[in-house]
């Protein structure tokens, strides 16, 4: 991709209200622009990094066989009404043009649970678990934080259906392990803590907590042991259960899954006939993931003063080619060669061939900070190499230029392998 050619608007100062790391350089990166209050369009860069986390949690999904679907955000109010939840003051509430109440869906347990109540007949349909990656609506009273407390986002959630508890025990474990994982591949310091079921109901929850300044939430940390504040009585400085002393960090909820049990199964008739011909009730589990706020708190969990610093996966781009020289220069078309190699190579690269100068270049670079930034100048070229610098530990190469592109690949899979 060619920087001349891509929607990359960067600014050099952040918008005035934000006061999160992840919102001032989210904006400034050019990944995101704001279009109302709680309200983000993803521009391409920005884009480019949800769909990888969407990628990862796609593949984990699948992994312990969760199937996807999808299903709509504009739905029927009945359901709503008959679990109990049509009250909920953050949901958007409308009338089609017959009078007829519908919702925005903030999330999908009646719409999923409709659907397992028309079509699960016997226990042989179960267990069965499904997800879908959607956007969501929340008449949010205070927006804030740019992505990461906003009016409509995407969200992935997933339902377990199960014959009985120690099903749920099983499906709950499974999504469980498979949450660990995609925090891990999305590069993630995280921590699984005990929390409150809130608005969901059921017999019990975890979230799964990102630590960093931005966060809303806090955590109770010691060996052993997290939980949120809201559910220990434990605070700073007392005796960890396990030993240690209790230590309370903010922290981004990117993930929560929570054991619903009866709860919505009841109240919308999603039963099944049992082995003997009995009617029972669908014990079900819910879980849910964001992808925005796996952004966010990657950015902040990583960030410097010079901008965002990508976990590998989830970097927009893996390389950054920067070139010093004008259109003509000879050291302008070692760079456009070495753009074609490393295209040809399946190398996500952004090549920078703007007109402008050295500075606003590199700058723009650490900013948006791919993991490596390779730069081709008049210096480099008079010595027959290209100099390269790894965004994560700033350690510095050069590479020789008859093999540059194949260097940089190497330097890549390097970083992989520590």
């Amino acid at each position: 991709m060619r920087l001349s050619e891509t929607f990359l608007p960067t600014l050099k100062d952040p918008p005035a209200d934000a006061e999160a790391a992840s919102h001032k350089l989210m904006v400034r990166a050019g990944l995101i622009r704001q279009l109302g209050a709680g309200l983000w369009t993803w521009l391409p860069a920005g884009w480019r990094v949800l769909r990888k986390v969407e990628t990862i949690i796609r593949e984990e999904m699948e992994a312990i066989g969760c199937q996807e679907m999808l299903m709509p955000v504009l739905q029927p109010a009945e359901p709503w009404q008959k679990t109990g939840r049509y009250g909920i003051e953050e949901m958007f509430k409308l009338e089609d043009r017959k009078g007829s109440p519908l919702v925005l869906a903030m999330t999908h347990e009646e719409s999923i649970t409709h659907h397992v109540a028309q079509e699960v007949r016997s226990y042989r349909d179960l267990p069965l678990m499904l997800f879908h990656i959607q956007t969501k609506e929340r008449d949010e009273p205070r927006p804030r934080a740019g992505v990461l407390r906003t009016r409509e986002f995407t969200m992935k959630d997933a339902y377990s259906f199960d014959r009985d508890e120690q099903g749920l025990e099983r499906a709950y474990e499974l999504q469980s392990g498979a949450y660990a994982r995609i925090l891990d591949r999305c590069g993630l310091r995280w921590h699984r803590v005990e929390s409150d079921v809130g608005m969901m109901g059921g017999s019990g929850a975890h979230e799964y907590m990102a630590p960093c300044a931005a966060g809303e939430d806090a955590v109770a940390l010691a060996p052993g042991f997290a939980a949120n504040v809201d559910v220990t009585d434990l605070r700073e400085g007392d005796p960890g259960p396990e030993g240690g002393t209790v230590e309370i960090v903010p922290a981004i909820e990117v993930g929560n899954i929570f054991k619903l049990g009866t709860r919505y199964t009841e109240p919308l008739g999603a039963t099944y006939l049992d082995e003997h011909g009995s009617e029972q009730p669908i014990v079900m589990g819910c879980y849910g993931i964001g992808p925005a706020r796996i952004v966010a708190a990657a950015i902040e969990q990583g960030a410097d003063e010079r901008g965002i610093v990508w976990p590998r996966a989830l970097a927009p781009w893996q390389i950054e080619l920067v070139s010093l020289a004008k259109a003509g220069e000879d050291e302008r078309k070692a760079a456009d060669e070495l753009y074609a190699v490393l295209r040809e190579s399946g190398a996500e690269v952004l090549y920078d061939d703007r007109d402008r100068g050295p500075g606003e270049k590199l700058t723009d670079a650490e900013l948006l900070g791919c993991p490596l930034r390779v730069v081709v100048g008049r210096r480099g070229i008079a010595k027959g190499v290209v100099e390269a610098t790894e965004r994560a530990t700033g350690a510095e190469h050069e590479l020789p230029l008859e093999n540059a592109a194949g260097a940089a690949l190497a330097l890549l899979q390097a970083e992989d392998g520590e």
